[in-house]
């Protein structure tokens, strides 16, 4: 019989309640192997220990690497997954509502997330040093993101409303990398380290760590989707802001202000990006002045992939690309995640161009 030394082996020094045919196995949760008991790897008899005379064995178990923690990592991952999915679709929101409106994609949306993240920087330490929780000083973000947000639609955006597609999209292309560099001479080059926003707790799932400020950026995702949903759907300003895009000249005739509407969407989706850099800096607490680009891109591809114009798809969208995101890292190659990412929207896209949620609308011509 092996010892104690033998590689890769470890005897029970005692046995469990458990038996599987005549071994008593410890109470272990690695993967074993026997042949009295399938999972066991190696036995040994050693007496006769009962009245009628049954054998009995002590199992030696060999544990495979890497199969300890499987589960664990795969929840771990899924709860990662969701975290990064979550801030993408809020993000992916604000996307949603301008071009349900507007049918404009405004690319310097990104760059309102990082106004959100330096506004954080300055506020967070004030409201702590106040005695005051530190995510109070998203009001202030909200605030900042809303005032850029609507500045950027009046100065920008409403003069080139009416000359086609390609003039909206290269203004907002000239806000974004306007917003970056303004940024770049207010608050330097360097990274800014924002302070601790959540003290959330850990819990254990399985053998997982999780942190609870996921679950919460997840649940407030989820939030934020059903409210605009029911806000668009039943609401006076909702229903005129669906109004809008399918005729502007007859919503004006029955007296609702489009100026306004597409004032507002701007403010709500300026609001959505505030609440996106607050979840985002509690994960990564740095602000940099080109943080927005990437995560604009990110968002922009979660509300086409998901259906853009369509909330629910914003969100679907942007759950589906942040659980590619962390798996394709975990499992198949760090350096691959984002060429997969944009591979899977080709094939959507070749599939089903409106989105997985998204209608095929023809336009009027």
């Amino acid at each position: 019989m092996k010892t104690a030394r033998s590689s890769g082996w470890r005897p029970f020094s005692r046995p469990h309640k458990r038996n599987a045919g005549n071994c008593i196995v410890q109470n272990i949760s690695e993967s074993v192997h026997c042949a009295h008991f399938p999972l066991i790897s190696h036995c040994a008899k050693v007496s006769a220990m009962d009245a009628e005379a049954s054998v009995f064995h002590v199992c030696e178990i060999k544990i495979p690497a890497g199969e300890v923690k499987i589960v664990s990592i795969f929840i771990q991952s899924l709860i990662n997954g969701l975290n990064q999915g979550a801030i993408y679709a809020l993000i992916a929101l604000g996307y949603t509502m301008v071009y349900g409106i507007l049918r404009m994609i405004n690319f310097a949306h990104g760059d309102f997330i990082m106004v959100g993240a330096y506004t954080l920087f300055y506020t967070v330490p004030m409201m702590v040093n106040h005695g005051m929780p530190a995510w109070l000083a998203v009001i202030a973000a909200i605030a900042a993101c809303v005032v850029v947000g609507v500045l950027v639609e009046r100065i920008a955006y409403k003069p080139v409303r009416n000359s086609g597609s390609i003039s909206a999209l290269i203004t907002a292309l000239a806000m974004s990398l306007f917003l970056e560099n303004l940024a770049m001479v207010l608050f330097g080059a360097n990274p800014k380290t924002i302070p601790k926003i959540f003290d959330l707790p850990m819990i254990d799932i399985l053998g997982a760590k999780i942190q609870v400020k996921y679950l919460l950026t997840l649940g407030i995702g989820l939030a934020i989707m059903i409210c605009m949903t029911l806000f668009v759907r039943l609401t006076k300003i909702g229903k005129a802001m669906r109004a809008v895009p399918q005729d502007k000249e007859a919503a004006t005739i029955i007296g609702i202000n489009v100026d306004r509407i597409i004032t507002m969407t701007f403010a709500i989706g300026s609001a959505l990006a505030a609440v996106a850099a607050l979840m985002y800096c509690s994960t990564y607490p740095r602000a940099t002045t080109d943080m927005g680009t990437m995560m604009g891109i990110k968002a922009f591809i979660a509300a086409v992939l998901g259906g853009i114009g369509v909330i629910p798809g914003a969100m679907l969208g942007g759950m589906i690309l942040g659980l590619i995101e962390i798996f394709v890292k975990v499992y198949i190659a760090p350096g691959w995640y984002e060429a997969i990412t944009y591979g899977i929207l080709i094939v959507v896209l070749l599939i089903k161009p409106s989105g997985i949620l998204g209608k095929n609308v023809g336009e009027k011509v």
